[in-house]
């Protein structure tokens, strides 16, 4: 095969072909590595490449097969994890110069899982400082480009991982998300990007164990090849407090499943927030998709009210739990919208955050009554198309002004304060070329039920398969 056949083949396709011996761990791997070299000095997707531990890991996994050994779901594919999460003797540098030369002695609760499951780490992809801005810019690396066009960002904070499935230099990635970072990338890069339910993919370490505002989760090309990924990534473990106890072998099935009746709620803005009128004319014209699947599809929203509260004063909470040490020690090493979320969690009383978190109960079961009439709910996931990689973040939008750097993803940070599991799907192009996610959120924990309308509307649509000017 030639390396742009391997390079663009579904991950449960290379995975099945692996198993059976009709490629090899290693001629997969070498494709892969080929494609990172032609195509990443183009974006800047991958920041740390390891060539050679990537060509023994996948002579090991060769190995094993022939030895007739046990092996997992994602036996011989090639990852490359976010440059936020911890990964034994391989620098990790938040996107930090403080942190340039770090190299962490254990891995992350989510790489063990995927190096347990049998992917093989090739490097690890570009962040934001600190993951902090839906902007993939930073001083070690620099910025990472949308790969449909080299003037736009791809995103963030997952923008590494999702410029490098969407080039072809990759088939599964991990990242995280608290405000939008698996869904914001995704949707900016022509990907997928699963932001799932708080407790399904277990986080360790992690400085707050319970309050589950930020969640990692698995990104690819296709739906499929998330929910593979998933059946290797979820499941309980005693380290993480808030893990689910149902198994990740619940997403390794298929994903068919009858639409027929299932009432949705379809909505343009979330009520009332700025949304360019190009995503919504990408979003309309995909519309007609959940009724050919046979969904009944009616106009609606919750009511969202206090979610930018609740959600401003969480993430200041978190960041100043993060970062204010740090900028005791390096204020000068830190990018200004850091400190300044980190400045604003300070300012923060008990009992600011005591009645945020009782208005967060409320939304809760505000959500929870209105998708009593509702399973789903379809919406936006970013406000805007992607925006030039030279501006930090959104300031307007069709005419209003945004008052923080991170006002311009109310589209998916709504969501995340919910609670619900959410998912960024590819759905059509602007008409200059730039593509545009649709989000679906699903009911409490729900997962494998956003899957499959997920799985059902990429089947109708096909927009996945369009791929950047890159690599056309």
């Amino acid at each position: 095969m030639s390396t742009d056949e391997l390079c663009f083949m579904t991950a449960r396709a290379l995975a099945q072909k692996i198993r059976g011996r009709d490629l090899s761990a290693v001629e997969v791997m070498e494709a892969h590595l080929r494609q990172i070299e032609a195509v990443n000095p183009q974006v800047n997707a991958v920041v740390t490449l390891l060539p050679e531990r990537a060509m023994d890991g996948a002579r090991a996994a060769d190995a094993a097969l022939g030895r007739g050994d046990e092996v997992g779901p994602l036996h011989g594919l090639p990852i490359a994890h976010k440059d936020l999460v911890d990964t034994a003797g391989i620098r990790t540098t938040r996107g930090s110069p403080i942190f340039a030369d770090n190299v962490p002695t254990q891995d992350a609760l989510i790489v063990e899982r995927l190096r347990g499951s049998g992917a093989i780490t090739i490097g690890k992809t570009n962040v934001p400082e600190f993951g902090a801005g839906s902007q993939t810019f930073n001083p070690v690396f620099g910025a990472t480009l949308n790969p449909y066009d080299t003037t736009r960002t791809c995103g963030g904070s997952s923008g590494g991982a999702a410029v490098a499935l969407a080039c072809g230099m990759i088939p599964i990635a991990d990242g995280s998300d608290t405000g939008g970072s698996l869904r914001n990338p995704a949707a900016f890069c022509n990907v997928v990007g699963f932001r799932t339910s708080p407790g399904r993919v277990p986080v360790w370490p992690k400085l707050t164990g319970w309050p589950p505002i930020s969640v990692q989760g698995p990104m690819a090309r296709t739906v499929g090849d998330v929910a593979l990924m998933l059946s290797a990534i979820a499941g309980p473990d005693a380290r993480s407090p808030v893990a689910l106890t149902e198994p990740g072998s619940l997403f390794a099935g298929d994903l068919q499943r009858d639409f027929r009746g299932v009432r949705i709620a379809w909505s343009r803005d979330f009520g009332g927030i700025p949304i360019d009128r190009r995503v919504t004319a990408a979003l309309e014209s995909r519309r007609p998709a959940f009724e050919e699947i046979g969904c009944i599809v009616e106009a609606g929203e919750p009511d969202y009210r206090d979610a930018d509260e609740i959600f401003k004063l969480m993430r200041a909470w978190v960041f100043e739990l993060s970062y204010t040490d740090l900028i005791r020690t390096h204020r000068a090493q830190i990018k200004e919208t850091v400190i300044w979320n980190a400045e604003e969690g300070l300012k923060i009383t008990g009992p600011q955050l005591a009645r945020a978190e009782a208005k967060r109960i409320e939304l809760y079961h505000r959500v929870r009554k209105f998708m009593e009439r509702y399973e789903f709910m379809v919406m936006p996931v970013t406000q805007v198309p992607a925006f030039p990689v030279t501006q930090e973040y959104v300031t307007e939008i069709e005419g209003v002004q945004m008052d923080t750097y991170i006002d311009w993803m109310q589209s998916c940070y709504f969501i995340t304060v919910t609670g619900l599991p959410a998912i960024s799907v590819p759905c059509g192009f602007t008409p200059e070329g730039l593509p545009v996610g649709i989000q679906i959120v699903g009911r409490h924990q729900d997962d494998l039920g956003v899957l499959q309308l997920a799985h059902a509307f990429e089947q109708v649509t096909q927009t996945w398969k369009q791929r950047p000017p890159v690599v056309a």
